[in-house]
């Protein structure tokens, strides 16, 4: 019933940006000869990948691709070069990127947490209860490592001083350390939580692989030291380069997704499939654990930005550099598909 109820609203959403911008199924305008959206593989693509595989934009160009970026730096590269028209992106990096001058407009936000402490010891409940342990961190000085961070100075701990912070790569890195004994603790992101799970009780990893469990769930931890929401405005679409001018393309693109997360949400089986084809390390049946789990809620940018402003004025307060040194300014968030709210109030 509930993947019923999300497939539903996201075919709302999507007739209502639609509805919205006036703008019929069908655009008629010429065909663009190459379409790109780009990403991590992590919840906030899956979307992007089912457009690709459905034909979801096959009318509104000849070739649509998704490209898979692996790391944070890829990403900067790839958008500083306009290597892609839609891209999957942490929201941080958005606003950094916009600050920096970066042609760029943040569609929405579709993924609202996907982050876990997990561990070999079961009795480890809170961040405090790591301290003076060793935890593999991806992405240093980015997303999950900003928000371990946040959390933990906001609960009077010291992230130098408490906690031996091992940082690699990316979550895969982290979920491998883990399963093959090298670190007992790692702060990881779907679907790598999901896959090292699978991993440690499945043979022959599991002859050699710790059991593992998932301890600290940091949404819930941002939504108690806050004092809101369970849920962090982690992650969304933007869109690139002269695909920011268009505003027909953009309505049908935020329908789209719209359209392909509620499918991905409501069929968790056929969507890690589509998802873990494109990636070895992946397995359909993690990825589709990690969906079931997931924090995935379609929102448009402009109706999210009372959440945006408030998680970037906390990255704001503790390391400027983080956003560009400002709050992003009103042309950042795209207005389309948007609903009507109150300004300046938090959802």
């Amino acid at each position: 019933m509930r993947r019923l109820h999300r497939l539903l609203a996201g075919c709302l959403v999507a007739a209502t940006v639609l509805a919205t911008t006036g703008m019929p199924a069908a655009a008629a305008a010429a065909k663009l000869p190459r379409l790109v959206l780009a990403g991590p593989y992590a919840a906030v693509s899956n979307p992007l990948i089912h457009m690709v595989e459905s034909g979801a934009l096959k009318d509104l160009a000849d070739q649509v691709e998704f490209i898979p970026w692996k790391d944070p730096d890829h990403l900067r590269v790839l958008a500083m070069d306009g290597q892609a028209d839609f891209v999957a992106m942490p929201t941080n990096v958005a606003a950094n990127l916009y600050n920096r001058g970066v042609r760029l407009q943040l569609l929405n936000v579709s993924t609202w947490g996907v982050l876990w402490m997990v561990s070999r010891d079961n009795s480890l409940k809170t961040l405090a209860d790591f301290k003076g342990k060793e935890i593999a961190m991806p992405f240093r000085a980015d997303m999950p490592d900003i928000v371990f961070q946040l959390l933990a100075e906001k609960q009077g701990l010291n992230v130098k001083r408490d906690f031996k912070l091992r940082y690699v790569g990316t979550p895969i890195e982290a979920m491998q350390l883990l399963i093959t004994r090298r670190v007992d603790h790692a702060l990881l992101a779907e679907p790598a939580i999901s896959m090292a799970l699978r991993k440690t009780h499945s043979f022959p990893v599991s002859v050699i692989a710790p059991e593992l469990y998932r301890s600290v769930d940091l949404q819930r931890e941002w939504g108690r030291v806050m004092q809101g929401e369970a849920r962090i405005a982690q992650a969304g679409i933007t869109v690139m380069g002269k695909a920011a001018a268009d505003t027909n393309l953009i309505a049908r693109f935020q329908a789209a997704y719209a359209a392909s997360l509620a499918w991905c949400e409501a069929r968790p089986e056929p969507c890690g499939a589509l998802v873990a084809k494109r990636v070895d390390m992946l397995t359909p049946e993690a990825v589709a654990d990690s969906i079931r789990i997931d924090n995935a809620r379609f929102v448009p940018a402009l109706d999210a930005q009372p959440e945006l402003e408030f998680f970037f004025s906390q990255l704001l307060a503790k390391q400027p550099g983080l956003i560009g040194g400002k709050l992003p300014d009103a042309g950042f968030y795209s207005p389309v598909g948007a609903t009507t709210r109150a300004p300046g109030k938090r959802p």
